[in-house]
């Protein structure tokens, strides 16, 4: 049968408080009536914001969000509802929009003969982690988007996202933003220097609306393709990327390496054109002995990170009037992605097809036929054959086996036109060694882009000698991990349980700066 090309490559909440009316300032007033119960704090806000219709943002320094405290069932305003679950009287509570900012108490503002001097940073921080207002469980791969602009980043595996933004822009809106919730949009200002904990709603969608929506999968797929160049760049943009790769075995971690990519992307006019990519910064950990010997190469990598722009790189499961499609279609299901109603396709192999192949859903936009966003995973009844593809080369005294193989790809619009957001790609093998019975741990490598910024004014080819080949596996690299080296970039949060594996390596710590230009 025909060999299907799918790409992989070698690895290696608020609006602005002085400028806009709060409106809704006597929801604190209104009385509700809080249940006699016992749980977390954060379980408790939940009801109150259930019967009020208004979310809590707050910092995680200032309420502790897991705390576990007793309820009277009482009627009461919502204010003294708040207070009597966080047990602090002092806070101070205000009402913007649709949300409800809980702060800590004013400070005294003590006035001097000469008032001190206020050095003016020129950039500001903002964090914190979003969480399923329904079940509070964490967001992972949530977008953040300054609005109006192409400065973003995405929420990691915990939900905590962390985003720099230059003090010219406190004053804009940010959007939060996650398939399946509600987008929010709130200020920037409002939320500098807390540890925020900020709530996304479940969008749920209306039956009728879902019956009135379906369509043909085909016509769908046959429609965005026709759409393409209308939504997606026709001209070369820079993108400035944050990249990371690891991997860990039996969960333990083995090794990190980031960076900081300047990427030519290549317009969809350009045929047989590839992108190019120039190494901004970079930094490495490595937790393996000298002695540890190459267990295995595995395709992924930054190479991959480029193709798996698929609405560039065009991969076979959209050849969908192809004679020898190998793909079958279906739909029936809409969600919400940006507040923006999106079709669902699903696809998967044939029964009859026995090689490894993909299956996936993929996200339309169902006004302008736009693909935002795809989950694909190597078809799981075939995995096993597909450790060939995935594999390049592995120890004489080990034998790894594909168990599963998943990308995620966003795209985000700027200025009207689309480009690639968010791409992740997690591989797991099983890894056997040889006259060892029964260790067979899990072998997880993974990597991951974000598009933090779009240029494209002046837009060139770099130069040969500042290119970085997109096979250069960076794990290979001579270079160290610096928690302080990124400055004011704008890098994807580590998780808890790997930042804690982190802070017991011992560190070496080496670093590239920019380039000249």
């Amino acid at each position: 049968m025909k060999q299907h090309r799918f790409p992989v490559i070698l690895l290696g909440l608020l609006f602005i408080i002085g400028n806009m009316k709060a409106d809704g300032g006597d929801v604190l007033e209104r009385v509700i009536r809080l249940p006699r119960m016992k749980g977390t704090v954060y379980a408790l806000l939940g009801k109150v914001s259930e019967q009020s219709g208004y979310l809590f943002v707050y910092d995680s320094k200032v309420v502790n969000n897991d705390a576990v405290v007793k309820t009277k069932g009482q009627k009461c305003t919502v204010r003294q509802a708040i207070y009597e679950i966080i047990g602090n009287k002092a806070l101070e509570l205000k009402v913007i929009g649709q949300h409800i900012l809980i702060l800590p108490p004013a400070e005294r503002v003590v006035r001097t003969e000469k008032p001190p001097v206020v050095i003016q940073l020129a950039f500001s921080t903002i964090t914190g982690v979003l969480r399923d207002k329904e079940t509070g469980e964490p967001v992972p791969n949530a977008s953040v988007i300054i609005q109006g602009t192409s400065i973003g980043n995405v929420s990691n595996k915990d939900g905590e996202f962390r985003l720099h933004l230059p003090d010219s822009l406190k004053s804009s809106n940010l959007s939060f933003s996650h398939l399946g919730y509600m987008a929010q949009s709130i200020e920037a200002a409002t939320l500098v220097g807390r540890d925020n904990v900020l709530n996304l709603e479940p969008k749920v969608v209306p039956l009728q609306e879902v019956l009135i929506r379906l369509v043909e999968p085909k016509k769908l797929l046959r429609e965005m393709l026709e759409r393409r160049e209308e939504n997606y760049s026709l001209d070369p943009v820079y993108l400035t990327t944050f990249y990371r790769e690891g991997v860990q075995l039996k969960n333990k971690f083995q090794s990190l390496t980031e960076a900081v990519f300047k990427v030519y992307k290549t317009s969809l006019k350009e045929k047989n054109a590839f992108d190019q990519v120039k190494l901004l910064k970079m930094s490495r950990i490595d937790n393996r002995e000298s002695t540890d010997s190459l267990v295995a190469k595995i395709r992924a990598g930054i190479q991959a990170c480029l193709q798996l722009d698929i609405m560039k790189d065009l991969p076979d499961f959209f050849s969908v009037d192809a004679v020898d499609n190998p793909y079958v279609y279906t739909s029936g299901d809409i969600a919400f992605i940006d507040d923006r109603c999106v079709n669902v396709v699903y696809f998967e192999q044939r029964h009859t097809v026995k090689e490894p192949l993909y299956c996936g859903a993929l996200y339309i936009d169902s006004e302008n036929g736009a693909l935002v966003q795809a989950r694909i995973e190597m078809q799981p009844k075939h995995i096993k054959k597909a450790t060939r593809i995935f594999v390049v080369r592995q120890a004489p005294k080990v034998n790894l086996t594909a168990q599963k193989i998943v990308y995620t790809i966003s795209y985000k619009p700027w200025n009207g036109t689309y480009y690639i957001h968010h791409i992740r790609g997690d591989q797991y093998f099983r890894m056997k060694r040889k006259r060892a019975f029964f260790s067979n741990p899990i072998l997880h490598t993974w990597f991951e882009m974000v598009t933090c910024r779009v240029d494209n004014e002046n837009v060139v080819r770099f130069p040969r000698a500042e290119r970085l080949p997109t096979r250069t596996v960076l794990a290979e690299e001579e270079y160290k991990y610096d928690k302080d080296f990124w400055e004011d970039f704008n890098v994807i949060p580590l998780e808890e349980g790997l930042s804690k594996i982190i802070e017991q390596v011992a560190l070496k710590i080496e670093k590239i700066g920019p380039q000249e230009e």
